[in-house]
């Protein structure tokens, strides 16, 4: 094997050769690679501006051929019905970026717009997310609470906060100076300055993540800590929401541990409850869920969903403008919703390094929610999304909104299967969703005035179904891996216990630490003969076996690399039940006393024959029934130096025994490692008797030695 090629030949049938010659690979050098890459990234001809603009803004590719006849039924239909399911969520998930309403339609038209023109996926639905909206909402309480607002100061109803063009608001104002910051704005300004402020960054973070190709940090965030993070912040948000469900005004919890300390102040001002917003949260839920099972159930013969959210927030209105439930009740409403547009705003630059690092979670999450949905349905509808171009996308859906009073969007799951399911072709539909919820913002926005927040969150909560559901999978998730479902509670409940970005970061943390673990300690075998074949498996799985003589077949499952090293040895030795550095010891030992008995038989020490015979059974090393240890390297995707050195060490502590130990089954990534640490000796002289291409060749070339051997014993 000095030209690296091996022959194998089968026990069974014919001799047959396999040579295995390998290329070789003409190696650039990293100067002459990026110079090329530089030169071709650095052109500048005509044709590669155009397809440059027209990579950034797919729409100028598909939009020129668009089969109107074909699409335009399917995307007005599901846009319509989006915008429809858009208006009551964004009104609801002002709440919990808490944040006016007004803001919430914004973000979902700019949204809708910009994706429209720069995204890849044709399915993919893009607006206010609820854990976006969450994360948003526990910055701004943080700030507000650092600028000395009240988080617990309802503005009144009949306030018009949104005064943007008046210099007296009805609203209080402060003049704070915060980290070199003048604030002269009342409470809502200062909380849409933090939000617009943490999307900016949010954006550019992922922008930045797309500009140097670190699209691969979502592979991270594996499915179970995604599935984890929702439903551990949906706790967090199921609890937000309580108490606007019973109508009592609790202290807005900070930091970690909110999702208890919530429920101690909701139990302990249970007596406050506003029996209307109770009758009305509990007939809200009661319809929401009916409509929502009928639709499931009937999901096949309905050809649009049942827009149940826009009824039951029409009709509420209604009751409680007729009823006066605000005057009457004291319950709480939405208030004054202004029509038209904030004139654009930078956001606000000093802000910026107090939510700088809020914004890092806020990007990633809503990167791997929205590439995870964009390539889901990509495979399902059969064509492609450019991952990097999907970061420019949500990354510009961000910061351009920023400017508008918007906050963090992504893909939303919810949205995006109703979407499917109504006929979207491509997003013309977003245009379509985009133009309903412009018609709220122009002319329909004031009509919801005396809408009841506790609607709202009766909204949000059933819209929370999906994800709590998830814990009655949790029996078939433990049944079909254990570790992944060990990883999903543990994001689940740091998710909800402790905080939603920490619940993020621990499970990610954990989900790493477990495949660390499986690295350090995996799976072993001693392997056996398939009779009548050349094949080889664990004999500790597989009946009918037939041991290999004069060898021990040995598998470890994983990279063989520092962490690991020990456990391979240890595995080693007690499967093959011979460790060479304990047995070269004893035979040492076992030497220095049979030299010992020498010198006293030679003095003419008189020794009983029992003694004498059970002196030299105790001198006789221990006897083992193999010469040969192949260890099956198809398991092993790398090598680091301690992998090496500790390969090196074993073949050297069992040569001592006279015990060959074979590699087989080494792809080209170790063959290499193995070259680069002289495994083989100088100039790879050894390694046509060490390495083999499988395990059946290592076992033809040690009966061939071992029928050697004894020929010329004879």
């Amino acid at each position: 094997m000095e030209s690296q090629t091996e022959t194998i030949k089968m026990d069974i049938g014919p001799s047959l050769p396999f040579p295995m010659e390998r290329k070789v690979h003409i190696q650039i050098s990293g100067r002459q690679l990026i110079k090329t890459k530089l030169r071709k990234s650095c052109s500048c001809t005509t044709k590669r501006l155009k397809n440059v603009v027209m990579d950034f803004f797919p729409v100028l590719r598909w939009l020129p051929k668009y089969h109107c006849r074909e699409y335009i039924w399917g995307d007005v239909m599901s846009g319509v019905v989006i915008g429809i399911i858009l208006v009551p969520q964004a009104i609801a998930y002002s709440l919990l970026a808490g944040l006016k309403p007004i803001y919430s339609l914004y973000t979902s038209f700019f949204a809708n717009i910009i994706y429209f023109l720069m995204g890849t996926s044709r399915h993919v639905s893009v607006g206010i997310f609820s854990l976006l909206s969450l994360m948003v909402g526990q910055v701004v309480d943080r700030e507000l609470l650092l600028a000395g607002f009240d988080l617990n100061d309802e503005d009144d109803a009949n306030s018009n906060s949104y005064d943007w063009n008046s210099n007296n608001s009805n609203v209080t104002a402060f003049n704070l100076t915060l980290g070199g910051l003048s604030t002269e704005c009342g409470k809502d300004c200062y909380a849409i300055g933090v939000a617009t402020a943490l999307t900016f960054l949010a954006g550019v973070y992922q922008v930045l993540m797309g500009v140097f190709r670190l699209g691969f940090v979502s592979m991270y965030l594996s499915e179970s800590v995604l599935d984890g993070f929702a439903t551990g912040a949906s706790l967090t948000i199921l609890t937000a929401q309580v108490k606007y469900l019973i109508g009592i005004k609790i202290p807005r919890s900070q930091g970690h541990g909110i999702f208890l300390t919530t429920w101690i102040n909701i139990f302990q001002n249970i007596s406050q409850a506003n029996v209307c917003d109770v009758i009305t949260s509990v007939v809200c839920i009661a319809v929401l869920v009916a409509a929502k099972e009928l639709g499931d159930r009937y999901k096949q013969k309905l050809k649009i969903p049942l827009p149940t959210e826009l009824v039951v927030i029409v009709v509420a209105t209604l009751v409680s403008h007729y009823g006066k439930l605000n005057e009457v009740y004291a319950s709480s409403v939405s208030g004054a919703i202004p029509t038209g547009f904030i004139p654009p705003q930078l956001p606000n630059f000093n802000m910026m390094h107090r939510v700088a690092l809020d914004a890092v979670p806020l990007a990633i999450v809503g990167f791997a929610f929205t590439i995870s949905l964009s390539e889901m349905f990509a495979k399902k509808y059969a064509y492609t999304v450019r991952a990097n171009q999907e970061m420019f996308a949500i990354g510009f859906c961000n910061i351009i909104p920023s400017f508008f009073h918007c906050f963090a969007t992504s893909a939303a799951l919810a949205k995006t299967l109703v979407k499917s399911s109504t006929g979207c072709q491509t997003q013309v539909s977003s245009v379509i969703s985009a133009a309903v919820v412009l018609l709220v913002l122009l002319f329909l926005a004031p009509l919801f005035y005396s809408l009841q927040k506790c609607v709202l969150a009766c909204i949000i909560i059933v819209s929370l179904r999906g994800a709590l559901r998830k814990f009655r999978d949790v029996p078939q998730r433990y049944h079909m891996n254990k570790v992944d479902t060990l990883v999903w509670c543990v994001t689940v409940f740091s998710s909800a216990l402790i905080s939603t970005e920490m619940g993020l970061l621990i499970g990610v943390l954990f989900s790493m630490l477990c495949i660390i673990i499986r690295t350090q300690r995996p799976r072993t075998a001693l392997l056996g003969q398939i009779q009548s074949t050349a094949f080889y498996e664990d004999d500790w799985e597989y009946e009918s076996l037939r041991p290999v003589p004069n060898a021990k077949i040995f598998r470890f499952e994983a990279p063989l690399y520092y962490a690991n090293k020990d456990f391979f040895l240890k595995s080693l030795y007690r499967m093959t039940g011979l460790d060479p550095t304990l047995e070269a010891a004893k035979r040492k030992k076992n030497e220095k006393k049979q030299k010992e008995h020498l010198k006293e038989g030679n003095r003419g020490t008189i020794v009983k024959g029992s003694d004498q015979a059970d002196t030299a059974l105790h001198l006789v090393p221990k006897q083992v029934d193999f010469q040969t240890i192949i260890i099956d390297c198809s398991s092993i995707t790398f090598l680091d130096t301690a992998g090496i050195v500790t390969l090196k060490e074993i073949v050297k502590d069992y040569n001592e025994l006279k015990i060959t130990v074979l590699l087989a089954c080494c792809n080209p990534s170790v063959i290499d490692s193995l070259k680069r640490g002289d495994y083989f000796g100088k100039d790879c002289k050894k390694m046509h008797e060490l390495l083999f291409y499988s395990i059946h060749g290592a076992v033809q070339f040690t009966r061939d030695r071992k029928f050697l051997a004894d020929g010329s014993a004879v």
